[in-house]
């Protein structure tokens, strides 16, 4: 039988090993999301933008019941980026008008799906649009040693954490990389699965740049020939040299060090640091030489990412952690360094 799984590594932690375990998602009130946005609105044009609050609801599920209410293809409906399931979660989407009048959302009652605000605007909703998400996330844990927890936390709003993909991303068992592994080995797959699945290799390859970084104490530090991104932004930079200017800059997340996302291109970097990456990337060959022949481009992402607005209450065998993260940064990213995460 062919294989469908792909086991995935544990990836190195910055602050040792986790401390307690813990159950998140027991309910879906226990783990909310809300998109952090800042839109200015035409307030006229043909597509209608919907504020909701969605609950037990896959992303993806609401863009297609939108569609059919709409009478409009789901390549219609935009929106900034995918919120978990288990959770109650607010986002904007949009939806293309199919007439001058418009739909009758006020007509639309689906369990799972409330419309908190309509608006109009003259462009379709695209993806990475927002910039951020705000958690509040409820952990059910037994005896914890709260001052070590505490400790841990400041570490974290000082140093921030590595910027892993979450395990959501490469699917059930890692279900997306087994899917890489076919459409490199010539197998045809629809558009979304073959867009996820390539996204996927790339984002295992990254992990493991950034799992070796950690191992060497080097993933929010700055080396020599190495590409820095702006925080916030996709611009990097090679800087000249690592000036005292440059490091109080890294030290208040104004800039960060980067690894690659590979793919077709030049590798961006001195030549020591290239061969470095290049070393990591091609211990996994059939992920490196594939995702160059399929024309996925190189890119960069940060290797770690500030954990803002971190709060921590205790009560009685439940924590409850709030924070906020740039958009595609994960929230399981953080939990990680913390506990081992046990999904309810």
């Amino acid at each position: 039988m062919p294989n469908t799984e792909f086991p995935l590594p544990d990836w190195n932690r910055a602050f040792g090993f986790p401390f307690f375990d813990g159950v998140i998602k027991q309910s879906c009130s226990d783990f909310k999301v809300d998109e952090i946005v800042s839109f200015k609105f035409s307030d006229d044009g043909e597509h209608d933008w919907l504020r909701i609050r969605k609950t037990d609801a896959n992303t993806g599920w609401v863009a297609r019941v939108f569609a059919k209410h709409a009478g409009v293809p789901v390549r219609d409906v935009g929106y900034s980026g995918l919120k978990d399931r288990r959770a109650i979660a607010t986002q904007w989407f949009s939806v293309r008008r199919p007439t001058a009048k418009g739909t009758p959302w006020e007509r639309l009652e689906i369990q799972g799906i409330e419309i908190l605000e309509q608006r109009r605007h003259r462009t379709k909703l695209r993806r990475g649009a927002h910039r951020g998400n705000r958690f509040r996330i409820v952990i059910r844990a037994g005896a914890i040693d709260t001052l070590q927890l505490y400790e841990r936390i400041d570490r974290i709003r000082l140093s921030g954490v590595p910027n892993y993909f979450g395990s959501q991303r490469f699917g059930h068992n890692g279900g997306n990389l087994v899917l890489a592994n076919e459409i490199f080995n010539e197998r045809r797959l629809a558009r979304d699965k073959r867009s996820i699945a390539l996204s996927a290799a790339r984002s295992f390859l990254f992990n493991e740049i950034l799992s070796t970084r950690v191992a060497a104490c080097s993933w929010s530090h700055l080396l020599n020939g190495e590409p820095v991104n702006l925080d916030g932004s996709g611009s990097h930079f090679i800087p000249e040299k690592i000036d005292a200017d440059l490091l109080a800059r890294l030290s208040v997340f104004d800039v960060h060090p980067t690894g690659a996302l590979w793919g077709k291109g030049v590798p961006f970097g001195s030549e020591e640091f290239v061969a470095l990456e290049s070393a990591v990337c091609n211990t996994h060959p059939t992920f490196c030489t594939g995702l160059v022949a399929q024309g996925v481009a190189m890119g960069r992402r940060p290797l770690r990412m500030n954990v803002k607005n971190l709060h921590l209450e205790v009560s009685n065998q439940a924590l409850t952690l709030r924070f906020e993260l740039g958009r595609g940064q994960y929230a399981t990213s953080v939990l990680r360094e913390l506990m081992d995460v046990i999904d309810g």
